[in-house]
């Protein structure tokens, strides 16, 4: 789980734009969309200098930049569609929580998109920024991925109805492809959870319950994911009574009502996933302390056994002179058939009983 770290000294002069991340190995790289419901143009690896000639604000543009290490091509970015400087700072500062905010000619959403890492237990982090103008989306994610790659390939082969609708509605298919994520992390999870609750009945191993503690944590930073998700899709339910932001057409809002649903049903999915969790952490303590008492009662059992045995012993380990049983000839043999018998008896009743 990431902490959020600050720098403790402060500057009179603003600290100047800086990419605050993990994915520092990518490389900057853009590609543009441009369509509308009769034609499509796709620029790969297209250069700042080439956006002028290539947008056209009279069909749907669609912005993607992988990569933030490059920060000329994030200040051009913001200079070309006069992006203010703090809405670059909360792109390039992965720390921050999800947010939204929104003018009367633009939307701006970030989001947390989570997946499960492979072969571990941690989960992938990436953030992804979106900025919605009027005809223009532009997407700002930290490294290459195939998030949106069916999106690209339905803009490409007219497939639905994104072609025939507005920018809005392509924000409203990335968000709901991350919040896909959600689930695919969520049902990892969940298989992992399973996984261990098997492994406890059956092993000892103290590294499950550091397993479980760690898919705790998962399922925390999940929610607290979600929950600012959650209120964000909410704000943009109410921007429709709401005069001031202009860049949602009325009848796409029906589609952001469906992602809020969505977020409803994952933080409820994850409280009954966190729960199942507890018990996972529960029954594992319960099945140690159920081991320990059967190991507690097979040690009593024995001890109880050799306790009168111990005391026969005892006594005919004293030396006093006068004790008659000494000068028997078959005393020996009759004290063992004693003791044996006694064993033999203890054995039966504490059967009886259900000891064991």
């Amino acid at each position: 789980m990431r902490k959020i770290k600050y720098k403790k000294a402060r500057k009179v002069q603003p600290n100047p734009l800086e990419y605050i991340g993990k994915h520092k190995q990518y490389e900057s790289e853009m590609q543009l969309f441009v369509y509308d419901e009769n034609a499509v143009e796709e620029n790969q690896n297209i250069a700042l200098s080439d956006l002028k000639q290539h947008i056209h604000l009279n069909k749907n543009n669609w912005l993607n930049l992988h990569g933030l290490n490059d920060l000329k091509i994030v200040e051009g970015i913001g200079a070309f569609f006069q992006i203010d400087s703090f809405l670059l700072s909360d792109i390039l500062n992965t720390t921050r929580r999800t947010k939204l905010e929104e003018s009367s000619s633009s939307l701006f959403f970030n989001i947390k998109s989570i997946l499960p890492a492979e072969n571990s237990d941690n989960i992938s982090i990436e953030q992804i920024s979106f900025l919605l103008k009027e005809g223009v989306l532009i997407s700002f994610q930290e490294k290459r991925s195939d998030f949106f790659t069916h999106i690209r390939e339905r803009i490409r082969t007219k497939t639905g109805i994104v072609r025939s609708k507005k920018a809005d509605y392509l924000l409203y298919l990335l968000l709901d492809a991350v919040i896909e994520n959600f689930y695919i992390t969520i049902d990892n999870e969940e298989d992992k959870v399973e996984e261990l609750l098997t492994l406890s009945k059956t092993s000892a191993d103290p590294n499950i319950l550091i397993r479980i503690e760690k898919h705790r944590d998962n399922f925390n930073f999940l929610k607290r994911s979600i929950i600012p998700l959650r209120d964000s899709l909410t704000t943009i339910k109410s921007l429709k009574e709401d005069t001031l932001c202009n860049v949602i057409e009325t009848d796409s809002y029906v589609y952001f009502s469906r992602l809020h649903q969505k977020s409803l049903e994952l933080l409820e999915q994850i409280e009954s996933d966190m729960e199942i969790v507890e018990s996972a952490s529960n029954f594992f303590f319960s099945s140690q302390g159920h081991k320990m008492n059967q190991i507690m009662k097979t040690l009593t059992i024995v001890s109880a056994i050799f306790i009168p045995l111990t005391f026969i012993v005892g006594v005919y380990g004293m030396n006093f002179e006068n004790m008659p049983e000494l000068q028997y000839k078959n005393g020996y043999y009759i004290i063992i058939g004693v003791m044996f018998l006694i064993v033999m008896g203890m054995i039966a009743y504490f059967k009886k009983i259900k000891w064991f």
